[in-house]
């Protein structure tokens, strides 16, 4: 009798194991296949201005984007999530230096990542959010891509990005925003400039740089990244719409919320908002409270 329940045991897990063996090769061709995959997109090329003033825009948007996060200060490439079973994701060198950007890398190159979220060869490029940039207007695209184009050359060579056996399942799932080219409409006209003034409409033009974390909606839910501490709801139905404007400006700007608490950077990116000036963190919240 006890062989026979060993025997049947045994079979259901053999079973099981069989199962999840062939899920994760499921899944692990999906991604592969999802990694590459060729866009045919147009590119709307853009007049890319040098002069130190739109230069200094572009790196305000590099600021207040996070850029920095995921490539460095310094534009050179850093690794930003490393675990063994999700797997190693990291920014590129976005510099002309060794390991950075190749010779003949132009403007078509950089609009066609910022805008399209593809590589030169029109594959996708891997968790780079471009689904929060391409919607923004030409003016500060250009600005963005002169400031990128003006970093100085730092020799660092990042390797490639790797999915962990768990990364893998989560991207085949869509739980892990690995291809952002799936999030984008590439044939969406962006408007040539957006009047920066304290007002809902231009909070809601920056608002695009909150929606990665905290949903389309900006009403949170789970965490973009495996394990994280669950995103909350920024719209005035939320607990931030009992903030007022000065208290919402001071908590992006420090991290202190009304209530005494102190965010951690890696929950909510306070570094990174605090870059921003105060009008368009005005602005933001004028657009916050209509939600």
């Amino acid at each position: 009798m006890l062989r026979k329940i060993l025997k049947w045991t045994g079979g259901i897990i053999a079973t099981l194991i069989g199962a999840l063996l062939i899920f994760y090769f499921v899944m692990h061709i999906y991604v592969n296949n999802k990694k590459g995959k060729t866009y045919n997109v147009e590119v709307r090329m853009l007049e890319i201005p040098s002069d130190s003033a739109t230069i200094a825009e572009g790196a305000h948007i590099y600021a207040t984007k996070g850029c920095g996060d995921c490539h460095g200060d310094n534009g050179a490439g850093k690794f930003f999530l490393q675990d063994k079973m999700i797997g190693a994701i990291s920014g590129t060198n976005l510099t002309t230096g060794k390991g950075g950007r190749p010779a003949g890398y132009g403007d078509r190159e950089w609009l066609l990542a910022l805008r399209h979220g593809l590589r030169q060869d029109s594959r996708p490029l891997l968790v780079m959010p471009s689904y929060e940039y391409y919607k923004m207007s030409d003016h500060d695209i250009s600005s963005l891509v002169a400031y990128l184009k003006s970093l100085p050359p730092v020799d660092h060579e990042v390797p490639a990005a790797t999915l962990g056996p768990l990364g893998t399942v989560l991207s085949g799932l869509d739980k892990l925003p690995l291809i952002p080219a799936d999030k984008i409409d590439h044939s969406f006209k962006s408007p040539a400039r957006v009047e920066k003034t304290v007002s809902v409409e231009y909070g809601q033009y920056l608002s695009m740089s909150c929606t990665g974390c905290h949903s389309p909606s900006l009403k949170g839910g789970d965490s973009p990244i495996p394990g994280g501490t669950p995103v909350r709801d920024i719209t005035s139905t939320g607990n931030i719409g009992k903030w007022s404007m000065p208290e919402f400006v001071t908590a992006l700007r420090t991290g202190k919320t009304p209530d005494g608490r102190q965010l951690k950077n890696e929950d909510m990116p306070w570094k990174m908002t605090s870059q921003y000036t105060d009008g368009e963190l005005e602005a933001i919240y004028l657009y916050l409270k209509t939600l």
